[in-house]
């Protein structure tokens, strides 16, 4: 029998329904759709399977290391843009409270103790771990259609680091800028990191990736730019607008830059067979790499400065209009849009928009919160409702 996400999570539905709803509803009295929202995202993601309990020893006890975890994912889960409004909500919300992991407000730690444990989670990369094993349990045996690539920019309150400027020494005999003369050996330009990625491992890469908070500047799908500072969060995401991947780079990074990486950690978690991309990412060495891997590059075509070369494919795309043609990579690559639609859900339903730590780190662990929760309910959307 062919495999599926909704014959797997099908009786882990039906168990929702008819035992646990019930029982917590028994115990804590009625939950309403955003409880019934946070219960089924708990109960997929498995918070206790990767935060293991303290180990006692010398010194105070580290404690509600569970707790905070589920407290933060539901902090996502509820859009909750700061963690002071997350306790007010777990102070004023019994029911909540008591889902996360404490019986009364007594129980609740300091704003303080929340800050140092979402610091070590950060450190640890608790969510991209626990987002790795949600793909990995869900994902992993389907033959996934398309993956769709795209960046999004995030704000952040944090100053921008400043500009590197690099001094590299005069070697002796170096020659003029300009026309060689006749019979002058050039040597060859130093390769590009695009072109360098091809021979690296994945670790290289990312550690090779630029992450300092700096501004950056993207053309909208309007044609109008807009700038911003902060980062910039690469996101593959398959049919059914379910993140796989995310990387999380300096806002000034090109698109392209993290495409191969990006690819290459996709690779690992699942098995695609297209790879669509917008004209940021139409690039010799990207296309030669997924080929290597016997993939599929459905990559809008970009003129790369050429006024002749504009002119001809802003031609070639009136013709199409006109006679209403379209091709078969056409009709693939408008299912490109599902990575919008993920960028668009991470931000006005799980806490994309209002982040309020600084550090890479710690960006990242804000957006990957985001990331979990919007996949764990993205998977559970797949599920048909139980027939009466």
């Amino acid at each position: 029998m062919q495999f599926t996400v909704s014959s797997l999570l099908t009786p882990f539905h039906r168990l929702l329904q008819t035992v646990l709803f019930p029982a917590i509803e028994v115990q804590l009295g009625p939950l309403s759709q955003s409880h019934r929202q946070l219960v089924r995202i708990l109960t997929l993601v498995e918070v206790e399977s990767l935060v293991m309990p303290p180990i006692r020893g010398v010194g105070r006890p580290a404690r509600h290391r569970r707790a905070i975890a589920r407290a933060f994912v539901a902090k996502a889960v509820l859009n909750l843009a700061t963690t002071r409004q997350l306790l007010d909500r777990l102070l004023a919300d019994d029911l909540l409270r008591r889902l996360c992991g404490w019986e009364s407000a007594a129980e609740l730690p300091h704003e303080s103790q929340f800050s140092r444990t979402f610091a070590e989670f950060a450190v640890g990369e608790l969510p991209q771990r626990m987002h790795a094993a949600l793909i990995e349990a869900t994902q992993k045996e389907r033959l996934i259609g398309h993956i769709s690539r795209d960046s999004t920019a995030i704000e952040v309150r944090e100053k921008p680091a400043p500009a590197a400027v690099e001094i590299k020494p005069v070697a002796a005999g170096k020659r003029r800028p300009g026309r060689p003369k006749k019979g002058e050996i050039v040597p060859p330009p130093e390769p590009r990191r695009i072109d360098r990625q091809r021979e690296m491992t994945l670790e290289q890469m990312l550690d090779e990736l630029p992450r300092l908070c700096n501004a950056g500047a993207k053309r909208n799908s309007k044609g109008y730019t807009k700038s911003w500072i902060g980062y910039k969060l690469h996101i593959d995401a398959s049919d059914g607008q379910i993140p796989i991947s995310c990387i999380l780079t300096s806002a000034s990074l090109h698109d392209s830059q993290a495409a191969i990486p990006l690819a290459e950690m996709t690779a690992r978690r699942v098995t695609n067979l297209y790879d669509l991309m917008d004209s940021a990412y139409d690039a010799e060495a990207i296309h030669l790499h997924l080929r290597s891997r016997g993939r599929v590059a459905i990559i809008d075509r970009h003129p790369h400065g050429s006024a002749e070369q504009k002119a001809e494919l802003d031609a070639e795309q009136r013709r199409c209009r006109l006679l209403a043609f379209s091709t078969a990579e056409d009709l693939r690559y408008r299912e490109r849009t599902t990575v919008e639609r993920v960028n668009a859900r991470l931000k006005d339903e799980f806490g994309g928009r209002t982040v309020r730590v600084r550090g890479h780190l710690k960006v990242m662990c804000h957006l990957m919160f985001g990331i979990l929760a919007l996949t764990a309910d993205q998977i559970l959307r797949l599920i048909p409702p139980l027939s009466c």
